[in-house]
């Protein structure tokens, strides 16, 4: 198949929607397709690169005010028009509902092809970045889960990363098919044991400790805050906290520790390569994930595939991953005592710690990104048919 895949965020963005739309190509390259990406220009200008075994197509972009490293391209219209009419795509898989995605279903639309899209926006996402526009947040909100209803209202099949994401989404808003399909992970990537020894030395990391681990962007939906907080309510000359990634928020993190007083206790490494990120999954103890925003949180499948146990906040869809009592803790959405009792209660049972870790991994081997790339394959051919 020749698919055309639309991203508004990709690699080298760092988040969970440019992640799966890298990993997607990737695995569908490798599997025979013909596979074509739309991104937004890193330079500004228009070009064309391989990453590996895909070709991404890069269209004219402008920063993004609000998240650092993000490029969006809000004139597309005219080069997605011609990358499409020049490619021929038998389907066009839409990863988000801006720019590139609208402009993608435009001319998918015009020349019916075939069109798939998957959602992973929540509006959560955007408003906690944007405080100036706190008091209107609610009809802002309000606004895009109206519009994302109407978007996908005229493709041929959507998906969401879990349940919660299709109830959270109102499947009862669109008339299309509607399913669940994880955003999967590289299992044979991610995967329990020792870090090496020079992981320790490059960031500074004690090795005769106890470790909270924290890895994904550090921008404010992320409440990265409140894991600060529950930290500094049970650090002790034993436990260190592991803070992985960069974003928009980073500064005002490393304020917080410093007042918090756990700013020797905590290691803030910044951007990583991916082969970093995988490495430092196998440094902590625990994996805590904060934020109250995630549809699916490709982070914390990383960690659970990695053998570490899950502190993590009851919203979103993380209670899919984190199931409670199982393979970890899920708390109150900012309870800093409630993450502080868990976080001490794993760290310091060593029992407790090993039959979490074990449940982590048997409920990381239901996403294989194996079986993601299984499923949109025969989602393809059933909407290539049907047309």
């Amino acid at each position: 198949m020749k698919i055309l895949i639309a991203a508004d965020l990709h690699w080298p963005t760092i988040n969970g929607v440019a992640t799966f739309s890298r990993n997607l190509a990737k695995g569908l390259s490798d599997r025979g397709h013909e596979v074509l990406v739309i991104a937004p220009s890193q330079t500004g200008r228009g070009y064309e690169e391989y990453d590996g075994n895909y070709l991404i197509k890069r269209v004219r972009s402008v920063p993004f005010p609000f998240y650092q490293n993000f490029k969006i391209s809000p004139t597309p219209q005219m080069e997605v028009r011609s990358i499409i009419k020049k490619f021929e795509p038998d389907v066009v898989h839409i990863q988000m509902a801006l720019f590139i995605g609208y402009a993608a279903r435009t001319y998918a639309l015009k020349y019916d092809i075939p069109l798939v899209a998957t959602n992973h926006a929540m509006p959560e996402n955007l408003m906690d970045n944007l405080r100036l526009l706190a008091p209107v947040s609610r009809p802002i909100q309000y606004a895009m889960i109206e519009y994302g209803a109407r978007f996908h209202g005229k493709v041929d099949y959507i998906t969401l990363p879990t349940e919660s994401a299709i109830h959270m989404f109102g499947e009862d808003k669109v008339k299309v098919p509607v399913e669940a399909v994880s955003n999967g992970i590289d299992l044979s990537r991610f995967t329990p044991g020792a870090a090496p020894a020079e992981l320790y030395e490059k960031f500074g990391i004690p090795k005769n400790k106890k470790i909270v681990t924290y890895i994904g962007r550090i921008d404010a939906e992320k409440h990265l805050g409140v894991l600060l907080e529950a930290f500094a309510k049970i650090a002790t000359s034993g436990t260190h906290l592991l803070i992985v990634g960069d974003g928009t928020d980073i500064e005002r993190q490393k304020n917080l520790a410093y007042e918090l007083g756990i700013d020797h206790q905590t290691t803030f490494t910044g951007r990583v390569s991916d082969d970093e990120i995988i490495a430092l999954h196998k440094v902590g103890d625990v994996f805590a994930m904060p934020s109250p925003a995630e549809l699916q949180s490709i982070a914390t499948l990383e960690a659970m595939a990695s053998g570490k146990p899950v502190v993590a906040v009851d919203a979103g869809a993380l209670g899919e991953l984190c199931q409670n009592g199982q393979n970890g803790v899920l708390c109150e959405k900012d309870d800093v005592d409630g993450i502080a009792a868990a976080l001490d209660e794993i760290l310091h049972d060593d029992k407790l710690r090993a039959q979490y870790a074990a449940a982590s991994l048997e409920i990381a081997k239901k996403h294989d990104i194996a079986y993601t790339l299984d499923r949109f394959e025969q989602i393809y051919r059933d909407v290539i048919a049907k047309h």
